[in-house]
């Protein structure tokens, strides 16, 4: 039900760090984070740079900053930038300022799956997430007041039982799953166990589907899915605390943080362009 705390939690183990004083060792620094991201610090004509490379074939959005001892950032620190599939890209240089004084750092960064400047296409229409012909109702809608609020506002939680077949609402390519968690729950803790599927969209957005069933993901990473195919099982792990599919369309912002965006789905009653708490939904 509470998308932001799973995620957050999801990403723990994402974040990386290094510490290091300068000059630093003949093989330069260098930190990943799982097979997505690295930041790697190189020397360059004295001045140090903060290097991010995408490892993946999908846009990624990285955050770094910086504790800096006598030195200057070429900008602003925290910064965030969105590197595209196979991108290297300088995210800041780090300068000495006093010649005269030893110069430490220490870095870390975190990420998340997507373009932060995605621009989402409007008209398309999201194919409700489940068999054709099922209805199932909406426990949470666009705005629902329990936790779909702030960053979560255009997200929606279907009443389906456990073990029901999701199906992909557009078609994509799968940027991250978790399929191993068994135990749902309430406590601030309880994103960590969220099972999880995460489809890249063309336009740079995701659409995400949590609370999956343990052993209900059918897809793996980098698997291309087509609109309407079977993905997954519903469940009830993670934060919540019954038995439901959080469905949401997503693009990064700042420290893997995510802003839901606004989307139509196609029933066969017609479109829907804002889901309401207790009204159910044919899918066509």
């Amino acid at each position: 039900m509470l998308r932001t705390g799973r995620w957050a939690a999801v990403l723990a183990a994402a974040v990386a760090m290094a510490a290091l004083a300068l000059p630093p060792p003949a093989s330069a620094a260098r930190s990943c984070s799982e097979d997505w991201v690295c930041v790697k610090a190189e020397a360059n004509a004295g001045d140090y740079a903060l290097v991010a490379s995408n490892l993946r074939d999908l846009p990624v959005t990285v955050t770094v900053d910086a504790r800096l001892t006598n030195m200057a950032p070429s900008v602003a620190l925290p910064v965030t930038r969105t590197l595209d599939p196979g991108d290297r890209l300088t995210i800041v240089t780090l300068r000495q300022k006093d010649d005269n004084r030893s110069t430490h750092y220490r870095y870390w960064f975190d990420w998340a799956a997507g373009d932060a400047d995605a621009r989402h296409d409007d008209s398309y229409r999201y194919r409700l997430p489940y068999a054709k012909g099922k209805r199932f109702g909406v426990l949470q809608g666009y705005g629902s007041t329990f936790s779909h609020t702030g960053k979560e506002y255009y997200t929606v939680d279907f009443n389906m039982p456990e073990g029901t077949p999701v199906y992909a609402a557009r078609e994509g390519v799968v940027a991250r799953v978790q399929g191993r968690h068994s135990r749902g729950c309430w406590e601030s803790h309880c994103g960590r166990y969220a099972n999880f599927i995460v489809i890249a969209h063309s336009d740079g957005t995701t659409g995400e589907y949590y609370h999956l069933q343990q052993h209900g993901v059918l897809v793996e990473p980098g698997e291309r899915v087509e609109r309407g195919q079977h993905i997954g099982f519903s469940g009830n792990t993670g934060h919540t605390t019954m038995p439901h599919l959080h469905f949401g369309v997503y693009r990064p912002m700042t420290w893997a943080d995510t802003q839901s965006i606004e989307v139509t789905f196609e029933s066969a009653d017609g479109d829907v362009a804002k889901p309401r708490r207790g009204r159910g939904y044919v899918a066509r």
